[in-house]
């Protein structure tokens, strides 16, 4: 099992390119499903959640060619099933997208009901009630949910009101009204630029959609597909990474491809922390040159804070002075984390939702384990001003979503390495 051995102190400059979205990536994936038309996608990162799903479009009769330097093309004229069991589920969760797509193209879909996951539970009610508000019927039996459209008429235009801004029941919704005969009006929807990105992809398919990034969302159905390419949008998740791993290291980072307008919310707090991001002609450039202060955040749908950036923005606050309150409102178990910084001399009181971070601490390098995708790259931020080597193990978990992470942070002056085996 591979692990990642860091040693600390290790001041970060340079620049780093931002790899595709991979929550972009994964439902446009799915969405390549609706259409017999060619889909050709570009910028697609190589990580380990992408490869996952195009295994799973190959085991539905989708004909992949690539990837070659992030770009591939998708035939899924040959389409021959419409079921997704729980051994292709429990792989990827995301996988459960596809369920909307095949219900809007062949009128049904079997998927295994995903369970929870390590950061707090994940229900899919909302993606169901959505199917359901077009006039599908919802039948779930044996951990298996079966969905169908009407014989006659196939799904309908309605109206869809998400008792949450979900970015998943978001996508599913979306697909499904594209196939939806007359105007579909999807209510609460996410915000996050993910969505406009989805949006966009099935706006070049054919697709007629108005108000993505709005709380509104209109799609206008059936849609007359059409062959389409598309460029998968920066991931603001790993351009947030780096940011915060350059103010850690008193660094100075330009992350090419990252986008102001997607790190808003990000870039207000890291300012307030004594953190300056500035745009390039590339990117974006955070720096420090005094020391770190505590900051209150709270974790929130687009533009708030995101989730995914909680765990790296807490190492950070281990090395800022005073007192940072981190509340989490997205998932309740993110903060597992919390007790891996602890082994590595981070002074953390965790409580419920809250979590009071006080600093600076002096880390001192040891092993630790990654319980999940943002976690384990909290602990590999943490390595970078950490005295001596840190071991982070279980790093599959970087891999699902981080490209290349050793090879871009020793390139801008990390001492990291890849280890193999025991």
């Amino acid at each position: 099992m591979d692990r990642l051995q860091i040693e600390g102190g290790h001041r970060l400059d340079g620049s780093v390119q931002v790899a595709g979205a991979k929550n972009a990536a994964l439902p446009i994936l799915a969405a390549s499903l609706l259409s017999d038309r060619d889909l050709v996608l570009g910028n697609l990162p190589a990580v380990t959640d992408v490869t996952a799903m195009l295994e799973l479009l190959r085991e539905f009769g989708v004909r992949i060619d690539g990837p070659r330097q992030g770009r591939l093309a998708l035939h899924a004229t040959g389409v021959v099933n419409t079921e997704a069991t729980w051994d292709i589920v429990r792989r990827m969760r995301a996988s459960f997208l596809v369920l909307a797509p095949l219900v809007a193209r062949f009128g049904h879909a079997r998927i295994s009901r995903p369970g929870g996951c390590s950061i707090g539970t994940r229900p899919v009610d909302l993606h169901l009630e959505a199917l359901a508000a077009l006039g599908a019927s919802v039948e779930t039996a044996g951990g298996v949910i079966d969905v169908t459209a009407p014989k006659t008429g196939g799904l309908q235009g309605g109206r869809i009101n998400l008792a949450f801004p979900s970015v998943g029941a978001t996508h599913t919704a979306m697909m499904a009204a594209t196939a939806a005969r007359g105007e579909t009006e999807i209510v609460n929807c996410a915000r996050e630029p993910e969505i406009v990105d989805v949006a966009a992809c099935l706006a070049r398919m054919g697709a007629r959609i108005e108000g993505a990034g709005t709380h509104r969302i209109r799609v206008e159905g059936p849609t007359l597909w059409r062959p389409a390419e598309h460029a998968i949008l920066p991931d603001r998740i790993e351009a947030g990474t780096y940011l915060i791993a350059a103010a850690l290291t008193s660094g100075q980072v330009e992350v090419t491809g990252g986008r102001l307008e997607h790190l808003g919310g990000v870039c207000e707090v890291l300012d307030a922390a004594g953190v300056t991001v500035f745009p390039s002609d590339r990117g974006l450039i955070a720096e420090r040159h005094g020391p770190l202060r505590s900051v209150d955040m709270t974790t929130g749908p687009f533009p708030a804070f995101p989730t995914d950036l909680q765990a790296q923005f807490m190492t950070l606050m281990t090395q800022a002075e005073g007192v940072s309150t981190i509340r989490e409102t997205v998932f309740e178990n993110r903060f597992m984390h919390v007790p891996e910084l602890q082994r590595l001399g981070a002074t953390i009181e965790h409580r419920g939702s809250v979590a009071r971070v006080r600093g600076p601490s002096p880390l001192e390098g040891a092993s630790v384990m990654a319980t999940d995708l943002r976690a384990s790259m909290c602990l590999v931020l943490a390595g970078l001003v950490a005295r001596g080597w840190t071991t982070v193990n279980r790093v599959y978990h970087i891999d699902r979503g981080y490209e290349d992470v050793e090879g871009k942070l020793r390139r801008c002056g990390a001492r990291i390495e890849r280890r193999t085996g025991a």
